[in-house]
């Protein structure tokens, strides 16, 4: 069955994009970014953004807005059976428009991989088909709750290391007035 990802979150303030593969069963069934109850992508990212990780989802997206995150997937459709990244058919898979969403978010420094089939999608169909400069690129360990090899205590210390440091890093470069460094 041919599967479409959500729309990008991001406010103008975004200076790091979280880039996920495509949205599992339970977030296509609630149109929701991670609505699985066992994914720990809003636990991860709750104190980060300064909410509860379970707020309504329509506060998540206003969090998400105003801070300086954007959360998006690399495809934009593909065919798939159940949730797992493995079950992607190749062939069938379309990126998202980097180019436009990059012309939008000028300010955008960083991207974090929400797992290995995020990275490899945007490394193969998207990276070498535009120039992104600077842009530095991290892969993270999945959120997802099929991602068992880590404990949650891992994952929160891995992703909040990662975006601090990239915060850090963002604070030190002097910005004009239209984001350009």
């Amino acid at each position: 069955m041919l599967i479409h990802s959500f729309a990008p979150v991001a406010g103008s303030h975004a200076r790091i994009l979280i880039l996920g593969s495509m949205p599992g069963e339970a977030s296509l069934a609630a149109k929701q970014y991670y609505a699985h109850q066992r994914n720990a992508f809003w636990r991860i990212m709750a104190p980060l953004l300064q909410i509860q990780a379970d707020a309504a989802y329509c506060h998540k997206l206003a969090a998400f807005q105003t801070s300086p995150f954007a959360l998006w997937d690399v495809l934009k459709s593909c065919k798939r059976t159940g949730s797992l990244d493995s079950s992607i058919e190749t062939g069938t898979q379309r990126i998202n428009d980097f180019q436009t969403f990059f012309t939008q978010h000028p300010a955008i420094t960083h991207i974090f991989f929400n797992g290995g089939k995020a990275e490899a999608c945007f490394m193969r169909y998207v990276l070498y088909q535009y120039d992104y400069g600077s842009l530095q690129l991290t892969r993270l360990p999945s959120t997802s709750p099929a991602n068992a090899r880590l404990s949650f205590e891992d994952k929160v210390k891995i992703w909040h290391d990662a975006i601090t440091r990239a915060l850090a890093s963002d604070a030190l470069i002097p910005k004009t007035q239209n984001g350009n460094t």
